[in-house]
């Protein structure tokens, strides 16, 4: 009974595995198409004179990017992401 649980435990360690590299391949990938897509997408036009310019956005509400921050440093602690990967997913947070 107990080689059942440990090959019963093993095959749910490695379907695990699979499925977040899976996963993880499937976003790279779709980063990749959506890049492909932005680089060769026609530039918007100019917007006319006239349309009024956007209200300025409120502040930003800090307490939201300390806990995406917390998220994203979650995320690479699990070894989803790359130390690169963080840094600029950490960066397009601050700069926002």
């Amino acid at each position: 009974m107990p080689g059942l649980l440990r090959g019963v435990a093993r095959t749910a360690v490695v379907a695990g595995t699979a499925t977040a590299v899976s996963n993880r391949v499937n976003r790279r990938q779709q980063g990749r198409w959506a890049a492909q897509q932005a680089s060769q997408a026609p530039p918007p036009p100019p917007p006319s004179s006239s349309q009024q310019p956007a209200a300025a956005p409120t502040a930003p509400d800090m307490s939201a990017k300390i806990e995406q921050l917390k998220q994203l440093g979650e995320l690479k602690t699990q070894g989803v992401l790359t130390e690169a990967e963080f840094e600029e997913q950490k960066r397009r947070l601050l700069e926002a």
